[in-house]
């Protein structure tokens, strides 16, 4: 059963999307639809995978389901990266200051999950 109260991790990941979302339409609009594509799919799978842990069926299930939000995020670190060191291509900073706190989260509930 979902729990609808104030949670930081979704809140940041949906968040993130958000402006993963409006940075892709910035790359399509220079014409650079390949990193858009797969920047947008995992960009926003990040929080897709965290809320889907928030309904999971055990305590195993919430962690496989983080697990692959970790992974999505780290592929989305990759694709921001090339942004950054392509010599053009855009590129935003703050994408990735708010991805790793993300992933800062992200490795302490994993963390957290697996201690308790």
């Amino acid at each position: 059963m979902r729990n609808d109260k104030e949670n930081l991790i979704v809140t940041l990941t949906f968040e993130f999307a958000l402006d993963i979302i409006t940075f892709c339409e910035k790359l399509e609009s220079q014409k650079k639809f390949a990193i858009a594509r797969q920047l947008i799919r995992c960009g926003t799978s990040i929080g897709a995978n965290v809320r889907e842990a928030q309904n999971a069926e055990s305590k195993a299930d919430f962690i496989h389901k983080i697990k692959i939000a970790a992974k999505e995020a780290d592929e989305t670190e990759y694709f921001l990266l090339l942004c950054q060191f392509s010599n053009t291509y855009p590129f935003e900073p703050v994408l990735l200051n708010k991805l790793s706190v993300i992933i800062k989260v992200i490795s302490k509930i994993i963390s957290s999950s697996k201690s308790n």
